[in-house]
């Protein structure tokens, strides 16, 4: 049988591909994530608060390195991702170093703050931290080999504190648990109000869940509100549990923000724009739950690997680190983001939502910004807080 003959320019076409094909490099990337992470015990999971993961983060990444199958076909790049479960930091510091050595170009990491740190000196490939909100991250403890997809703690503050600003709601009650990763957010939200002129009303009002009925009195919510003329109650509680049960049960019939009532997010699975309700259908579809913040965050990873493989296609370890800083990616939030020079954070917009509806994005309408008005989330370059060169 008479094999086909090609014409001139398919044959050409052809031969284009087959040397794309053959000149591609593959990107390996590797994800680090913790073994029997705490946050997803199963009925921590259940409760689904708002900012927190209910899901392992391989979900997002696998979904975004699919969705981006036939971008990286058409120019004959691959992504290779590797998972690996770490029990803690001197496995999450040789699990980076076993990767790099492997040939692993970027690292993914889901892992604590310290843990992010050994793995961002133990190796000397970019890391894309996908889970670690911890300010200092991105200031005193920032790595110039370090990026983060994940909204810092300031970020989603200063989100908070312009919609309270929109809506003139500038006298805040603030009532925050006494562990020490309540302490450390509660100057972050103190700062976020500082900056947009929100007027603390009296002292911080501490409180705390106890078996114990001696201390009983010290999570009530009408004791904690009362005696004091506020336009909104702030809630600082890295747990969760407190701050869901705090709307509708304040001496005010005042709005609740923070970690109840309105949270600001990533991402949440009602948001309605810029193509977000199909990004949430493929997910759930995928995952069979719904699409959370820390979820979007590893999606836009993978994404990351993806425009990454893409825009350098012959690619090696030193062009994608090269490369990396100077993305510009979508995550159907109608804006194109960016990772800021100063401190490697990713630029994007935040949601505030009660968890039935996405009710605004910040940057709030009105705020106003000499350069990038995503900048008005989280520190400024003139701040000039990360002093790791770049």
């Amino acid at each position: 049988m008479q094999l086909p003959t090609l014409r001139p320019a398919a044959l050409a076409a052809a031969l284009l591909l087959a040397a794309f094909a053959a000149e591609a490099a593959t990107l390996k990337a590797a994800l680090l994530s913790r073994e029997d992470d705490p946050r997803l015990e199963r009925s921590r999971a259940e409760r689904a608060y708002l900012g927190h993961p209910t899901g392992v983060p391989a979900d997002g990444l696998r979904l975004a390195l699919e969705e981006g199958g036939f971008e990286l076909e058409a120019v004959g790049a691959k992504v290779d991702l590797e998972t690996r479960e770490v029990a803690d930091l001197a496995a999450a510091r040789a699990a980076a170093q076993a990767a790099e050595k492997a040939g692993a170009a970027v690292i993914v990491a889901e892992l604590p703050a310290d843990w992010l740190l050994a793995v961002a000196d133990a190796v000397k490939v970019p890391v894309l931290n996908i889970g670690a909100a911890d300010d200092r991250l991105r200031a005193a403890d920032c790595r110039a080999r370090l990026f983060h997809l994940l909204p810092s703690e300031r970020m989603r503050a200063d989100a908070l504190a312009q919609g309270l600003l929109q809506r003139k709601w500038q006298k805040v009650l603030v009532l925050a648990g006494s562990s020490p990763a309540d302490t450390a957010r509660l100057a972050v939200v103190q700062a976020a109000m500082k900056r947009y002129g929100l007027q603390p009303v009296g002292a911080v009002k501490p409180f705390k869940l106890s078996a114990d009925p001696r201390e009983r009195d010290l999570a009530n919510p009408l004791l904690l509100t009362a005696g004091a003329q506020y336009d909104a109650v702030w809630v600082v509680d890295s747990e969760g549990e407190f701050a869901r049960s705090l709307p509708y049960r304040t001496v005010l019939p005042r709005p609740v923000v923070g970690d109840g009532g309105l949270v600001a997010v990533g991402w949440h699975a009602q948001f309605e724009r810029f193509g977000a309700p199909q990004v949430s259908r493929r997910f759930a579809k995928a995952a069979k739950r719904p699409m959370t913040g820390h979820d979007w965050t590893s999606w836009m990873a993978g994404k990351t690997l993806v425009a990454l493989a893409a825009a350098q296609p012959k690619g090696h370890a030193a062009a994608w680190a090269a490369a990396l800083p100077k993305l510009n990616l979508d995550g159907s939030k109608g804006v194109s983001m960016s990772f800021r020079a100063w401190d490697g954070q990713l630029r994007q917009t935040l949601l505030l939502t009660d968890g039935q509806g996405v009710i605004s994005q910040a940057p709030v309408e009105g705020i106003l910004h000499p350069v990038n008005v995503l900048d008005t989330l989280g520190a400024d370059a003139p701040e000039k807080l990360c002093k790791a060169p770049r």
